[in-house]
């Protein structure tokens, strides 16, 4: 049995495109870093070395799309892009687990 295929991907600059696998990269990072969800000092110091250049990556595909004339951000595609990309499971690891009580 086949998986269920994705939606297709929104029309995306090249730009774009490398600002949201950058800021999906920089989600990722910070992800491995939170200290919510435990790990190793090992694994989030490695994953804050490697923010470090996904930020400056994210930085420079918004400095590409702002000299380009690209002055908006046009959210609502850019988050149908995020969500085809696994980007709601991906930025719930940044964010705090539910309480074990309740």
């Amino acid at each position: 049995m086949l998986p269920p295929e994705l939606p297709p991907l929104p029309a995306l600059t090249r730009a774009e495109c490398e600002f949201i696998d950058s800021y999906l990269e920089v989600i990722d990072q910070l992800g491995r870093i939170n200290p919510a969800h435990g790990g190793d000092t090992y694994g989030a110091l490695r994953a804050a070395q490697a923010l470090v250049s996904r930020a400056a990556a994210v930085r420079d595909a918004l400095d590409l799309m702002h000299r380009r004339g690209e002055n908006g951000l046009h959210a609502e595609t850019l988050a149908r892009a995020l969500r085809v990309l696994d980007g709601e499971r991906r930025t719930a690891r940044v964010s705090l687990p539910p309480t074990a009580g309740g």
